[in-house]
């Protein structure tokens, strides 16, 4: 047991040491930042975050991010949900198959298709094309999450249920997504944990308007100079909350995915 938690601590002192160096570079100041070697013991500032939020519009940030996040998010669960439970229960494997093509091609590779569509149509810079770029995001990852766990739903209770008088959609709703909630918790926290992370649909379809948290960051890296700590500042302040949503949701995660939640 001793080893398994050796083994633990090793795998997790990288990301650990990651995340404290960026929290130090916030309390920093960019002398500190840039001295080598570098300072462990200083007096902490909290310059950076006031700079963060009273110079660069982070508040507008965060907001524009829980829009895009949650409504890509929620527009993934209203598709991907039927979707899911479709190929579950008729066995659509290629369509499964394909969704998940669409998942592991680079992002890259759709932002020149998605900047000419969204410029022909006048929706750069807007909420909307952030949300639909991001369903190459959050869709598949739902539909994948989903369709294990509805494979793990008896039909025997669906059959039954059609039998008493409900619908299709009764079947669905009242039955299926009931019995997989676990799975919905999962599929729910990764899709916008992944689209609250994504950078490359940001920086190429947003303007001043409407741009996300992770390319906020680029406000503190000019042909100059980087500030490392407002950079560190704003970089923290986007990691915390995810970080804070996993910790407390962790156990729902893993249980989700033991569940059948990746089950393909």
């Amino acid at each position: 047991m001793s080893g398994y938690y050796a083994g633990v601590m090793l795998i997790c002192i990288p990301f650990i040491f990651v995340f404290l160096w960026m929290a130090m570079g916030a309390l920093k100041t960019q002398v500190q930042n840039t001295a080598s070697p570098p300072i462990w013991i200083f007096t902490p500032t909290f310059e950076n975050f006031r700079k963060v939020f009273v110079a660069n519009q982070f508040l507008k940030y965060i907001e524009n991010s829980l829009i895009v996040s949650g409504g890509a998010t929620l527009l993934a669960l209203a598709l991907g949900l039927p979707a899911a439970h479709t190929i579950a229960r008729y066995r659509k494997r290629g369509l499964a198959v394909g969704i998940l093509v669409a998942r592991m091609a680079p992002h890259l590779s759709y932002v020149v298709p998605f900047f000419i569509l969204f410029q022909k149509l006048g929706w750069i810079d807007t909420y909307g094309s952030m949300i639909l770029s991001h369903l190459i995001i959050t869709l598949p990852m739902v539909v994948w999450i989903m369709i294990g766990a509805f494979e793990d739903v008896p039909l025997e209770l669906e059959e039954a249920a059609r039998i008493d008088g409900c619908s299709r959609w009764q079947v669905f709703t009242r039955i299926s997504l009931p019995v997989c909630r676990t799975g919905l918790a999962t599929a729910t926290i990764l899709s916008f944990i992944f689209s609250w992370n994504n950078f490359i649909f940001a920086l190429i379809l947003t303007g001043p308007e409407r741009r996300t948290l992770p390319v906020a960051v680029f406000n503190f890296i000019s042909g100059d100079e980087i500030d490392w700590g407002g950079l560190s500042a704003a970089a923290t302040l986007i990691t915390l909350p995810i970080l804070l949503l996993i910790l407390l949701v962790q156990r729902h995660i893993v249980k989700g995915m033991t569940a059948g939640g990746l089950k393909g």
